[in-house]
């Protein structure tokens, strides 16, 4: 079996850009004291399984511009097993039939879930969706009532600039900041803003 390090290595000799980011570390201990999440009209929220092409179109989508490269490099006999397993949920979101976004959590860390990847399509940013989308993830968590402990959630200064805003807004708070190197490889074709390059 491949080591969760292990697979997201550089190989030797390969071209990679070196790129310093700032982690955030959150947490929601209780579901917020709001009404649940309303979609409008023709936008749909739906739990689905998804086969590795499907994840990997919608993770590529959502975070190329962010550096999601972790799951780029996970091989598909991994990232097979990581979308059959129970305690991970997939919820994808569609605006009049197009992909807009999804969100994946993590129940795996009982009592607490984590909210490991979220996001929206790039065409749909700035649209007020982010929040709802958001919402609705905190609200599929919590729904289940105990003895769930709390939501977890980390972000980068690589996402977008209102991803923090925005998950302080909803009700997280920061634990903790740390430094990370990562050497991500110039073969997956992501582009590295200047300003976290190491």
């Amino acid at each position: 079996m491949t080591d969760m390090l292990d697979y997201a290595r550089v190989m030797p000799g390969e071209a990679f850009d070196r790129v310093e980011v700032e982690v955030v570390f959150l947490r929601m201990d209780q579901a917020p004291k709001r009404p649940l999440a309303v979609l409008p009209t023709g936008v749909v929220l739906r739990s689905e399984r998804l086969s590795v092409a499907g994840y990997r179109a919608l993770y590529n989508g959502v975070g190329g511009a962010w550096l999601w490269w972790l799951r780029r490099m996970m091989p598909d006999d991994m990232l097979a097993r990581h979308l059959a397993n129970p305690a991970v949920a997939f919820h994808v979101l569609r605006v009049d039939g197009q992909v807009a976004g999804f969100f994946e959590t993590d129940a795996g860390y009982w009592p607490n879930v984590n909210l490991n990847y979220f996001g929206l399509m790039p065409e749909f940013i700035g649209k007020g969706l982010g929040k709802l989308l958001l919402d609705a993830a905190v609200d599929s968590v919590f729904a289940g009532g105990s003895p769930l402990r709390g939501m977890t959630v980390n972000t980068c200064s690589a996402d977008h600039e209102r991803a923090l805003p925005n998950y302080l807004a909803a009700g997280f708070h920061e634990v903790r900041r740390i430094q990370e190197v990562w050497d991500i490889p110039r073969r997956l074709g992501l582009k590295v803003p200047e300003h976290l390059r190491a």
